[in-house]
């Protein structure tokens, strides 16, 4: 892992680094005002993972997770997905529609609706905090929901894995709403040649 963060520049890592603190508080005011609650941020985890590093972050291979994952094109191409681990993704449904089961049952068609709602809104503060930054115009298509284990959800990006580079942005995001923590998981695989744009936007590489 460590070697991963040695192979990039001090300068582009500051500045991923950067796109993860705005894009984490852009989704922590988004998911505020969405479930009517205040929330509190905690400085969010960035790093340059390989697709094999990113299970292990989440919990593990066999860790039960709800992702959601989009397509990004326009001047930045590749694959996003947000991850939210079961209990978590519970507990914002619960927070949101004011019902839902107490433990880690799967999700009621109002339930999923409610999840992917939340999905598209914290993917999408992330994405505005990169486009506000790079100046670069990013379109997303319809986000698709899945509840299943890590390593069965990562599989999906990882098809595509290989075409698009061997490093996906990963960015930790831990919110706070009383005494109950949340941790979610945004995942940016951009294509090599959209990396390369975003980083060049900034005034960085070539």
């Amino acid at each position: 892992m460590q070697e991963k963060q040695r192979s990039m520049d001090s300068m582009e890592f500051d500045v991923l680094t950067e796109i993860g603190n705005i894009g984490a508080g852009n989704a922590t005011t988004a998911l505020s005002q969405l479930i009517n609650a205040r929330i509190d941020m905690r400085v969010p985890k960035v790093e340059m993972l390989s697709f094999a590093e990113l299970a292990e972050v989440v919990g593990g291979a066999e860790t039960l997770v709800a992702g959601i994952l989009l397509s990004i094109d326009r001047d930045i191409n590749g694959t996003m997905l947000f991850m939210l681990e079961s209990s978590a993704a519970h507990l914002l449904v619960r927070r949101l529609i004011g019902s839902g089961a107490d433990d880690d049952s799967s999700f009621t068609d109002m339930e999923k609706s409610a999840l992917q709602e939340i999905g598209n809104i914290i993917s999408g503060a992330y994405l505005s905090a990169i486009s506000s930054m790079t100046g670069l115009e990013i379109s997303v298509s319809v986000p698709s929901l899945a509840f299943d284990m890590a390593g069965a959800i990562l599989s999906v990006p990882a098809i595509e894995f290989g075409k698009l580079g061997d490093e996906a942005l990963l960015i930790e995001s831990q919110f706070k709403d009383m005494d109950i923590d949340i941790s979610g998981y945004f995942i940016l695989i951009p294509t090599m040649e959209s990396y390369k744009r975003i980083m060049k936007s900034l005034g960085l590489g070539e």
